[in-house]
């Protein structure tokens, strides 16, 4: 998940910008915090989502509030509800993803 708020240096880079990458795992407590940064650290972030193939999901707030954790902390109690939506979201364009990958096969 990203935020972009456009707050551009002399070199075009947007350092107002910022990532986080969350991964849930099926037994786990909580989904928990893979990544976070800020300017070409979220560039990076993004970019690699991007070429792995996973989905980003654009929330300021959001991000922000997750990028002040630490990689490995759990996503607090207080945010399940809006980060489980975005895994929802996530899950069911992978399996949009995958069906429409096996009907053009």
């Amino acid at each position: 998940m990203h935020g972009e708020n456009d707050n551009r240096n002399n070199n075009g880079i947007d350092i107002g910008k910022t990532a986080v990458a969350i991964e849930y795992v099926p037994g786990e407590a909580a989904p928990k915090i893979l990544a976070t940064g800020k300017g070409v650290i979220a560039d990076k972030i993004i970019e690699r989502a991007k070429e792995s193939n996973v989905p980003t999901y654009k929330d300021d707030k959001l991000a922000d509030t997750l990028s002040r954790l630490k990689i490995g902390d759990m996503i607090p109690t207080e945010l399940y509800e809006v980060v489980a939506e975005i895994l929802v979201f996530v899950n069911d364009l992978d399996s949009l993803r995958q069906k429409l990958t096996k009907d053009s096969v």
